[in-house]
C-alpha cells in the first residue's frame, strides 16, 4: 500500500481535490439556486432533483470544457511550436531530436500493445493524448450547451415568459458564448503564464521547472 501511494500520490491527491471541490461546487450551487427560486416565490428544489437540473449541469461542464480545450491545444501546439528558455517547450535549436520525437519501436522493452500492433492502431495511439482531450472537450461542450438550454428555459418559466429555446438556438446566443469565453481566456492565460514564467523562475524538485542553476535561455526541463 505504501508503494502504491508513493507511486500514485500525484494523481490520488488531485483526484481527491477534484472530488472535494466538485462536491463543494454542487452544494453551494444548490443553495444559490434555491435562493434564486425563493425570489420568485418558488419552493426549494430537492438536492437529488438539483443534480439533474440545468443550473447544476451548466455550472460544472462550462468549466470542464475550458480545461479540456486548454490541454488539447497545449498538447498539440507543443508538437511544433517552441518557446526558447521555457521548461514547457522542446528545444528550438534541435528540432526533431527530442526523445518524444523518435519513431516508436515494437522491439523496445515494455512497448505498449498499440506500438507492437502497428498500422492504423499505432497511428491513432501516436495522437491518442490530444484526441482524448478533444473528445472530452466536445462532450463537455455539448453538456454545457444542454444544461445551459435547460437553465435558460427554466429561468424564463420563473419569469412567466413563454420563450423557450432549443439547444441549437441557445448555442447561438451571446449568453452561451459569454459563459464559454470567460473560462477559455482564463485557461489560456494560465498556460501562457507557466510557459513564460518558467523561463525565469524555478521550483526546486518540480519536473515543471528547469534546474535552479540552469541559464534562462536553456530550453526544456
Amino acid at each position: 500500500m505504501k508503494k502504491f501511494l508513493r507511486e500514485n500520490g500525484l494523481s490520488l491527491i488531485l483526484a481527491v481535490l477534484t472530488l472535494l471541490t466538485l462536491v463543494g461546487n454542487v452544494l453551494t450551487g444548490w443553495h444559490t439556486h434555491n435562493d434564486e427560486r425563493l425570489e420568485y416565490n418558488q419552493p426549494p428544489m430537492p438536492f437529488g432533483e438539483y443534480l439533474t437540473s440545468g443550473h447544476c449541469i451548466e455550472s460544472v461542464f462550462e468549466n470542464w470544457e475550458s480545461e479540456f480545450l486548454q490541454m488539447a491545444l497545449y498538447v498539440l501546439f507543443t508538437v511544433f511550436l517552441y518557446q526558447k528558455g521555457s521548461s514547457e517547450s522542446k528545444d528550438p535549436d534541435s528540432p526533431g531530436q527530442e526523445e518524444v520525437d523518435r519513431e516508436p519501436s515494437a522491439k523496445r522493452p515494455g512497448a505498449p500493445w498499440a506500438v507492437r500492433k502497428g498500422g492504423w492502431i499505432l497511428k491513432v495511439y501516436e495522437n491518442s493524448l490530444s484526441l482524448a482531450f478533444f473528445i472530452l472537450f466536445f462532450g463537455s461542450f455539448l453538456l454545457h450547451a444542454a444544461g445551459g438550454t435547460r437553465q435558460h428555459n427554466a429561468e424564463e418559466a420563473l419569469k412567466g415568459s413563454p420563450e423557450r429555446l432549443s439547444m441549437l438556438q441557445f448555442m447561438g446566443t451571446s449568453e452561451f458564448w459569454f459563459q464559454s469565453l470567460q473560462n477559455w481566456q482564463s485557461e489560456f492565460l494560465s498556460v501562457l503564464s507557466i510557459v513564460v514564467l518558467s523561463i525565469f523562475l524555478r521550483q526546486k524538485g518540480s519536473p515543471e521547472s528547469k534546474p535552479v542553476d540552469a541559464p534562462h535561455d536553456e530550453t526544456g526541463a
